[in-house]
C-alpha cells in the first residue's frame, strides 16, 4: 500500500467521524479563530482529541488529515512523502490535523518545518510530554495547547434526551463515577465495562510496555491493579516497590512515570511552603477516569467516598492542566487531611472536603476540624465540603478557630466545577 493510499484510507475514516453524533465539548479550543500559530490538543487515548479537532475544523477551511497510530507511516525515512500524498489527495490544504503525533520519530522537527513553511497546524497527542512546559522546547514560537479529557459530569448530562431534575442528576452522580467519562460507550450506548477493560489494558501494553522495552510485564500489571484498587490513596515509591513486588523503588518511580505519561493516572502532592518537604511527602494517586476503576480493579466493596473524591480530582487537575490552578492535599502531624487545596497564583483559594455521606456526626466533625485547622495554617477561608446531597452554609468552631463552611451537593459542583 502506497502512502497515498493510507492517507485516501484515513480520510474515509475522517469522513465517517464527521458523519457520526458529536457532543459539544465544554473546552473551547485555546486561541483566535484564525490563529495562525499551532494548536496541540492533548489527553488520553480515545478522549475524543481528534473528534474534537475536526469539528472545530470542519466547514472552516479545507484542512488534511494523517493519523499517526500507523506504524507504516512512522517507519518512513522521507517525511515529504506524507505531504506529498495529502497534498495529492485534499488538494494541497493550507491547514493540516496531525493525530497522535508523538508515535512519529523527531517530530518536533518535522512539526516546526512545516510551521515555517506557512501551515496552520493542529495536533494531538496521548502522551503527556506535549504539555507545555515540554513543548516550549520542541516548538519553535507560541503555540495554544487545549486538554481534551473524557466527558465530565456536565457533558455526560448533555446525553440525556430531556433536562434532568435535581433529585436525578444526584442520582446520575454514582452512575456517572462508575461508567466513567469515556465518549464511545456512553454516545453508542453500550456496556462500557469490556471496552473500558480493553482500552486500559491497550495503553499499558502499546504506549508502554512495547514502546519502553519493559521486560517485568508483571511488575507494571501489579503496580496497575494496586493502584487501581487504591485511589485516592497516599504512596510512596518505597511502599509501591515492597506491595508489586518490584525491584527497587527507581523502577517503581520509572513505571508510574510512563503511566502518568500515557494519561492513565495523574498524581497529587502534599502542600507545604517549604518545596523541599512538598517534594519528599507522599503523594496520593489518582485514575484518569474512573470507569476504569469499575472495570479493572479489584475490590470487594462499594467505596463511593474514593469514587467521588477521585471525580474532584480529575475536574481540579483540567484546570491545572489549562494552567488556571495548582492542586495539592493537605496534612498536618496529627494526620488530619484535607483533600484538596486550590492554589491560583500566589494564594490559596480554596480548601475542599469530599465525602459520601456525612450523616455520622463523628465523620462531619473531624472533616470539619480539619478544615478549620488548614484555613489558619493557609490562611484561607473558602471553605466547601462536597457530599451527595446536603447544602447549606454553616458557622463553625473548633476550640477557638472559627470559619463558615459550605456544603454543596457533589453534583452541582461537577456540573460547573469551580472554587468558589
Amino acid at each position: 500500500m502506497t502512502v497515498r493510499d493510507i492517507i485516501l484510507v484515513q480520510q474515509r475514516d475522517l469522513r465517517r467521524m464527521l458523519s457520526e453524533t458529536y457532543v459539544e465539548r465544554e473546552t473551547p479550543m485555546a486561541g483566535p479563530s484564525d490563529t495562525t500559530l499551532i494548536r496541540v490538543i492533548v489527553g488520553p487515548r480515545r478522549a475524543g482529541k481528534s473528534f474534537s479537532a475536526i469539528h472545530h475544523l470542519d466547514g472552516s477551511r479545507n484542512f488534511g488529515y494523517v493519523n499517526f497510530d500507523d506504524e507504516r507511516l512512522c517507519g518512513l525515512a522521507d517525511y515529504d512523502e506524507i505531504i506529498a500524498a495529502v497534498d495529492s489527495v485534499y488538494g494541497k490544504p493550507e491547514a493540516l490535523l496531525l493525530d497522535e503525533v508523538q508515535n512519529l520519530p523527531k517530530w518536533e522537527l518535522f512539526i516546526n518545518r512545516l510551521a515555517r513553511q506557512g501551515y496552520s497546524l493542529t495536533i494531538t497527542g496521548s502522551n503527556s510530554h506535549l504539555l507545555s512546559t515540554e513543548l516550549a522546547t520542541h516548538l519553535t514560537g507560541r503555540h495554544f495547547q487545549t486538554p481534551i479529557l473524557p466527558f465530565s459530569f456536565a457533558e455526560y448530562l448533555r446525553l440525556f434526551p430531556h433536562e434532568l431534575t435535581s433529585q436525578e442528576k444526584a442520582a446520575a452522580v454514582l452512575e456517572y463515577a462508575k461508567s466513567g467519562g469515556y465518549p464511545e460507550p456512553l454516545v453508542k450506548k453500550f456496556p462500557g465495562r469490556d471496552y473500558l477493560a480493553t482500552l486500559f489494558d491497550s495503553v499499558v501494553y502499546k504506549d508502554i510496555v512495547k514502546r519502553f522495552r519493559i521486560r517485568s510485564i508483571q511488575g507494571i500489571e501489579n503496580l496497575c491493579l494496586y493502584l487501581l484498587s487504591n485511589i485516592a490513596s497516599e504512596y510512596s515509591f518505597g511502599s509501591l516497590a515492597r506491595i508489586t513486588g518490584s525491584k527497587s523503588p527507581v523502577t517503581v518511580q520509572k513505571y508510574l512515570g510512563y503511566l502518568e505519561e500515557a494519561f492513565l493516572f495523574f498524581s497529587i502532592p502534599r502542600f507545604s511552603f517549604k518545596v523541599r518537604e512538598q517534594v519528599a511527602a507522599n503523594k496520593k494517586i489518582y485514575c484518569t477516569d474512573t470507569g476504569f476503576v469499575e472495570a479493572k480493579a479489584f475490590r470487594v466493596s462499594e467505596n463511593r467516598g474514593k469514587l467521588y473524591e477521585n471525580l474532584v480530582a480529575i475536574a481540579l487537575w483540567k484546570q491545572q492542566l489549562a494552567g488556571s490552578a495548582s492542586v495539592y492535599y493537605w496534612k498536618n502531624a496529627q494526620q488530619e487531611e484535607v483533600d484538596f487545596v486550590v492554589k491560583q497564583g500566589s494564594r490559596i483559594t480554596a480548601l475542599i472536603q469530599v465525602y459520601a455521606d456525612l450523616q455520622d456526626e463523628k465523620t462531619r466533625s473531624r472533616e470539619v476540624r480539619a478544615l478549620l485547622k488548614a484555613s489558619r495554617e493557609l490562611g484561607c477561608d473558602n471553605l466547601l465540603i462536597l457530599s451527595e446531597r446536603e447544602e447549606k452554609t454553616e458557622a463553625s468552631e473548633w476550640f477557638g478557630m472559627t470559619g463558615t463552611v459550605r456544603y454543596v451537593p457533589l453534583w452541582k459542583w461537577l456540573e460547573s466545577p469551580g472554587v468558589g
